[in-house]
């Protein structure tokens, strides 16, 4: 099936239902499907092989997405908090192109060879060509959280197959909305432009994310639906705490894009009793989701006194229908439940690819980096990337478990864990914090070694002002780590 199908399908069954902004004067499906179409005939006379994005959530997004599809070329949105130089390199990838872009955005994308730069206003419209099947749908270029950045290569097999089987057609009832505050170059923002699409459910962007904004923009509009990662969901949370209030018309949330602390999750219940909590784990490469830990898993979890069913709060579900996955270790040998290792995934969704390769091996498995486990149950539980295991004493330590009880202590609101180097055990656990109040780091060790063990004491806290994250929520440990290694003393 070819992307555009899934918004005809719902424009015709359901024409005036609206698809994109506010519930009165909204764009309806009929209306983002035509001007999709318009915009299709003037991208193919534009005589460009890619169509990018340098701007903020708008709704010229969902038109451009659809346009681009419908005149065969890949959508590419790009980060446009790159720096200039990273912005051009990007660009100068994909040339010929087409760059829309929001007006602060000229300046930086002009004078680059073969990059044309217009602003949606500006864009061109057409008759929409008669076929121009669309090899490739979207180009995400990774995060970057170690290494350069590579373009992930999403083709329409991959998203298509990743729609249907995870939402109905037409599944949404007509008062629905969806709040979509993650930025257009994450994949959780082309999901926000294929599934509630799929199931006509009204969309809802919020340009740049604020706390504030979000909650307010949530009454206004009644969100019924909201994705979030990590460190949107803390400030939310701190918003309606501080407000004393909730979201009477929020029905379900789902979070993901990074690893959760369990603080969070269990806060987001206690504030929010009424709404469905969803983690939702996915990599771009997977175009989106793999794994769900249900609202039935979440309310299962928070009630239970089993410390098994308890634990899985902390995981990250099981894997989709379709998805195949296994969990190996450093020789490839797949582990039975309980092994921790590097997490391999399997299906149609699955793209791997790479403008320069395949990280697919001839079996179609994907090593995603990520290291986890799984129980007898098939639950997930993620313990970091794979970098980021800090060896110590050739014990291999989770970060992410020491971060989740860092920050069970009241005085820590945000922190990060990395391996520093150490004479004695190869590596030690070193844990940076921002901190709502003054507490000795000596209380801080000694709170992790009272929930944890001495092994997965931090051998240093160190207190920040602020912590170096992706715009997408995912910590950047190796920045931490360059920044602050050479002052943290070896053990002799």
């Amino acid at each position: 099936m070819d992307v555009p199908v899934l918004l005809e399908m719902v424009a015709d069954a359901a024409p005036d239902r609206i698809a994109v902004g506010p519930a009165d004067g909204g764009l309806t499906y009929a209306g983002l499907l035509s001007r999709a179409r318009a915009l299709a005939g003037g991208l193919t006379a534009l005589g460009v092989d890619h169509v990018a994005l340098v701007d903020v959530n708008s709704e010229t997004v969902p038109q451009l997405f659809y346009g681009a599809a419908l005149a065969g070329l890949p959508f590419v949105p790009l980060n446009y908090r790159l720096d200039d130089e990273a912005l051009a390199q990007a660009l100068a990838r994909i040339a010929p192109v087409v760059a829309v872009v929001g007006e602060e955005q000229r300046a930086r994308c002009t004078g680059i060879d073969g990059v044309t730069v217009l602003t949606a206003a500006e864009l061109p419209t057409g008759t929409p060509p008669a076929d121009h099947p669309q090899e490739v749908s979207a180009l995400l270029f990774t995060s970057g959280t170690s290494g350069e950045p590579k373009a992930a290569v999403l083709r329409p097999a991959h998203l298509t197959s990743y729609v249907l089987s995870t939402v109905d057609f037409l599944s949404a009832t007509p008062d629905e909305a969806l709040l979509v505050s993650v930025p257009p170059y994450h994949i959780a923002g082309i999901s926000s432009l294929l599934t509630p699409v799929f199931a006509g459910r009204r969309v809802l962007q919020l340009p740049s994310f604020d706390p504030t904004a979000w909650v307010n923009l949530a009454r206004r509009e009644a969100a019924t639906h909201a994705m979030v990662v990590p460190t949107m969901l803390g400030r939310i949370l701190d918003v309606l705490d501080a407000e004393g209030t909730t979201l009477p018309a929020l029905r379900h949330l789902s979070y993901g894009g990074g690893r959760m602390p369990l603080p969070i999750v269990e806060r987001a219940a206690r504030l929010l009793p009424h709404v469905d909590l969803v983690n939702a784990y996915g990599l771009t490469e997977t175009s989106s989701t793999i794994a769900v830990l249900g609202p039935q898993d979440h309310r299962d979890a928070l009630a239970s006194t089993d410390p098994e069913v308890r634990a899985r709060l902390g995981s990250v579900g099981r894997p989709l229908p379709g998805v195949e996955l296994e969990i190996r270790d450093e020789d490839g040998t797949v582990l039975p439940p309980g092994g921790s290792g590097e997490i391999h995934v399997r299906g149609e969704q699955v793209s791997g690819e790479y403008l320069s390769h395949s990280a697919l091996d001839g079996d179609g498995w994907f090593p995603t980096r990520d290291r986890g486990r799984l129980d007898t149950e098939g639950f997930l539980y993620l313990e970091g990337r794979a970098d980021d295991v800090i060896v110590r004493g050739g014990e291999n330590l989770s970060p992410g478990e020491i971060e989740d009880v860092l920050l069970a202590h009241p005085a820590v609101t945000e922190a990060i864990v990395f391996g520093a180097p150490d004479t004695e055990w190869g590596e030690v656990p070193v844990a940076a914090v921002v901190l709502r109040e003054t507490v000795e780091e000596a209380d801080l060790q000694a709170f992790v070694r009272e929930r944890l063990r001495s092994a997965k004491t931090p051998a240093r806290v160190l207190v920040r002002d602020a912590l170096p994250h992706t715009d997408t929520g995912k910590p950047l440990r190796r920045v931490l780590r360059a920044e602050l290694v050479d002052t943290i003393p070896r053990s002799s």
